[in-house]
């Protein structure tokens, strides 16, 4: 696997904070304080689809998603982990792990379109970039 030619789409860039690179994919969190919300994206040039990923690359984004799941669990109480990877909007490869409470800001529906994002405060962020890097180590 080679990131040389990868190059994350805009719109992640801009909505997301990178949070630390694991052996496949890019962590990033969702600059949005309403939902506790991290995206793992694939250093891998091309990639849209999860079939997409060789076999091997696919159980190792598994593999991820469940480390960077455990991590947000033990930083944030949450009543349900959402996963997805739509790629309605930005067709890049990238999948959400996010920590879902009722009565959260879209409960029972997705965070997808769901009001605009509040961005985190600048403190509270950096706080919550070091405690989701020192679980995700």
């Amino acid at each position: 696997m080679s990131d040389s030619a990868f190059a994350l789409d805009p719109r992640l860039d801009n909505d997301t904070r990178h949070v630390t690179s694991l052996d496949l994919c890019d962590v990033l969190l969702m600059n949005d304080a309403r939902f506790p919300w991290l995206v793992l994206v694939p250093r891998q040039p091309g990639m849209v689809e999860l079939c997409d990923l060789s076999p091997d690359d696919q159980a190792q984004l598994w593999r991820e998603v469940t480390r960077a799941s455990q991590a947000l669990r033990s930083r944030d109480a949450f009543d349900k982990l959402n996963l997805g990877a739509l790629g309605n909007i930005v067709r890049q490869l990238h999948v959400h792990v996010v920590g879902r409470r009722e009565g959260d800001a879209a409960w029972p529906g997705p965070v997808w379109g769901s009001g605009a994002a509040v961005p985190y405060d600048e403190e509270v962020l950096a706080s919550r970039l070091q405690v989701l890097r020192t679980a995700l180590k």
